[in-house]
């Protein structure tokens, strides 16, 4: 029997649920989420296999229009990382927000012009619509806008017609042998995945704080047995971030601490010792040398 294997790029504009839709295809959490805008910040990949067909979905970061505020060194890396996503894969799913229909949204459909794969528009968070009389003429007028190869209503959050969606993404995957072992579910290290844990727990506690302004670097990720050991280094840029993020007699980073551990030994399956600590490091976020140091390049 053939085999089927492809990649499949998740776009759209940031917080419509991209990377909570790759955790409920997968089964597991791999990509964070949270609220706050721009939390994806590179290309996460999903793997996974049924029976003779691998899918190799790939979550990116929100594409955004750059404006006074999005306009640092950061930013630019997180709309490169997305559209280079685009490149060379089989299919894209384009997600968007219920009935809304955004300056960003159509930034992304200008973006998906000269994609060439097919592309999927999902069409999110149907499950929040007041009126449900109101998505058969919606998704009729946004699948006006671009000759898709299908329209998807659905809820990641609930699973909602998730299913479906796969299905169609099936149809465009090539016949070919598959990339990746069967039981394998990302390319990103533990080391990452460790990282990436910390700073959910951050943005999900102090993104009103700290909306961009932070990033965390593993300095330490070793196993002895069934216990690993992790040291963590939270960066930010300035003082008065570094006085909140620690909170009142350390009762912030506490809580960040043991809410990030817990997600690590249900990830890691062992014992997890993990330490903090907050550093200052003036305009990291605006220095392209510090952001590859720290681990966003595209290469």
């Amino acid at each position: 029997m053939s085999q089927s294997c492809g990649f499949v790029a998740i776009v759209g504009r940031p917080n419509v649920g991209k990377s909570t839709l790759m955790n409920r295809i997968l089964g597991q959490k791999i990509s964070i989420t949270s609220r706050r805008p721009q939390t994806t910040r590179h290309q996460v990949m999903g793997i996974k296999t049924v029976d003779d067909t691998q899918f190799i979905y790939v979550d990116t970061p929100g594409m955004h229009i750059m404006s006074k505020d999005r306009n640092k060194a950061i930013n630019r890396f997180m709309n490169q990382a997305a559209t280079q996503a685009l490149r060379d894969v089989d299919c894209v799913v384009f997600i968007i927000d219920r009935t809304r229909w955004t300056d960003e949204d159509q930034a992304v459909l200008k973006r998906l012009e000269h994609v060439k794969a097919p592309v999927i528009l999902a069409v999110n968070k149907v499950d929040r619509l007041q009126d449900k009389n109101d998505l058969l003429p919606w998704l009729a007028e946004v699948g006006a806008r671009r000759d898709f190869a299908a329209v998807v209503p659905i809820s990641a959050k609930h699973g909602t017609q998730v299913e479906a969606l796969e299905e169609e993404v099936a149809k465009y995957l090539p016949e070919s042998i598959h990339f990746f072992p069967e039981d394998q579910i990302t390319d990103k290290s533990l080391r990452f995945m460790a990282a990436e844990l910390v700073r959910e727990k951050v943005m999900r506690q102090l993104g009103d704080e700290l909306p961009y302004q932070m990033t965390v670097e593993i300095e330490e990720f070793r196993e002895t047995g069934r216990v690993t050991h992790i040291s963590a280094l939270i960066l930010v840029e300035r003082q008065g971030q570094k006085v909140i993020l620690i909170g009142e007699n350390g009762d912030r980073i506490k809580s960040i601490g043991r809410e990030a551990r817990l997600d690590m030994e249900r990830a890691l399956g062992t014992k997890v010792m993990l330490n903090l600590w907050v550093k200052v490091k003036r305009g990291w976020s605006d220095d392209e040398r510090a952001l590859k140091s720290l681990g966003y390049d595209l290469d």
